[in-house]
Parts: structure tokens; C-alpha cells; sequence
């Protein structure tokens, strides 16, 4: 499973995804400073364009993608749903967590995602 976007997609989203990593929410930047370099064992990648999507972050070899959902995203539940259904058409599985979560207690967001990166 490996980078997923068309070339007209990627054009359009590559300058969000950009400003994106260069302006993460604290609790994206928390994250990211465990998930960089391979400190789980896998790489993942930042704000990676996949279909007509940006998600906060991607590991190509296990096709988890992980967001971490703010405040925002408190009345997306539907957008969230059929957001996460056509990633699922991709054979990706999104895990979600909450920027509290992550801000509260890192070290139990990351076991999370040691349990979803060991699942096949």
C-alpha cells in the first residue's frame, strides 16, 4: 500500500498539505514527534494527500491512517463516517483520536497505535 492520489488531486491539495505541516495543531506536533523516524518501528508520513483527502498521518506499509480530531470535528460525525468509508474503499483503516487524548496522555494514543499497526 503506497502513496494514493491522482496527479490533479495531489496539484490541488499539495499547497494545504504544505501549510499544514508547517502549522500543526499542538497536539498533531506532539504526535508527530513520536511517530517521525521510524520510533515505532514503521515510518509515517505527515498530511498526505490520499484521493481527494488530507489525513494527518499515514503509514504506507500497514495502510493505518491516523487523525487526530479536534473540536471541530464535534459535529462532522457523518462527514467523518463517509470520510473514513471511502479510505476503507482504499483498504486503509483510519484510527481516530482525540486531541485531548493525545494531550493528556500521549504515551496510551501511541499504545493504540502499536496495537493497530500489529493488526494484519
Amino acid at each position: 500500500m503506497g502513496w494514493r492520489t491522482d496527479a490533479e488531486g495531489w496539484i490541488l491539495l499539495q499547497p494545504r498539505a504544505k501549510s499544514m505541516r508547517r502549522s500543526p495543531t499542538l497536539a498533531e506536533r506532539r504526535l508527530w514527534q513520536r511517530l517521525r523516524r521510524d520510533q515505532l518501528g514503521v515510518r509515517f508520513r505527515s498530511q498526505v494527500a490520499i484521493a481527494s483527502f488530507l489525513v494527518d498521518f499515514y503509514c504506507p506499509a500497514r495502510g493505518l491512517v491516523v487523525e487526530v480530531d479536534g473540536a471541530a470535528h464535534n459535529d462532522r460525525g457523518e462527514a467523518d463516517a463517509q470520510r473514513d468509508g471511502m479510505l476503507k474503499t482504499l483498504d486503509l483503516r483510519v484510527l481516530r483520536v482525540r486531541n485531548d487524548e493525545v494531550l493528556e496522555d500521549l504515551d496510551a494514543v501511541l499504545r493504540t497505535i502499536a496495537r493497530a499497526l500489529a493488526r494484519p
